[in-house]
């Protein structure tokens, strides 16, 4: 078996890595390639595409008995990329606070290295996902493509009020599930 296994998951998962330059690619496009509105929904539909992905890639893997140590690693690390790129890009054009993106950015690197840290004492169950987790990832996939297009839809969906409220549930559910994960950690021994 070779280090990286390609199957339809794992596929999956190297798409939405390709599509994390192309979405953030179109929002900086010249307005007379795609215009700013039209620039907002293509991102907003590249990344909802990709989240899609994201919850099928797993969902086939287990159907299919196809889980394989690469797509373990990879899948994980692609989510977090996608939602740090996001951010960055919308801290860049200034639709969230830098503060919200440094909680969110921060707690994901903390997590994963407080995972990597468990799985080296044998103890990387501890720290599995948890709900509060999951959760926590579906406000921040709701928040950033309306975040992206950040205008009316259909004249009256108010893009940028529903990603701002989703996005401040996400941060306070990022601060919640990190004091979780390191509870987690203190009573598993990993951390004293």
């Amino acid at each position: 078996m070779s280090v990286m296994e390609l199957n339809i998951p794992n596929i999956l998962t190297l798409i939405r890595l390709g599509l994390i330059p192309l979405f953030v690619g179109v929002m900086y496009f010249p307005d007379h390639w795609l215009p700013v509105p039209n620039a907002g929904l293509t991102a907003a539909g590249i990344f909802v595409g990709a989240a899609i992905t994201d919850a099928f890639d797993g969902y086939l893997a287990r159907k299919w008995n196809q889980t394989t140590a690469f797509g373990a690693f990879l899948d994980p690390v692609v989510d977090k990329l996608m939602v740090m790129a996001a951010l960055i890009v919308l801290v860049d054009l200034q639709r969230v606070p830098s503060a919200i993106a440094l909680v969110i950015i921060g707690r994901e690197i903390a997590i994963s290295a407080l995972r990597e840290w468990m799985a080296k004492l044998g103890k990387s169950a501890n720290v599995a996902v948890s709900t509060l987790g999951k959760i926590k990832t579906i406000a921040q996939m709701i928040a950033i493509p309306f975040l992206l297009y950040d205008k009316w839809l259909f004249g009256v969906i108010p893009c940028h009020w529903i990603g701002t409220v989703a996005l401040w549930i996400a941060a306070l559910l990022t601060l919640v599930s990190m004091v979780y994960y390191l509870q987690v950690a203190v009573k598993a021994g990993a951390v004293s």
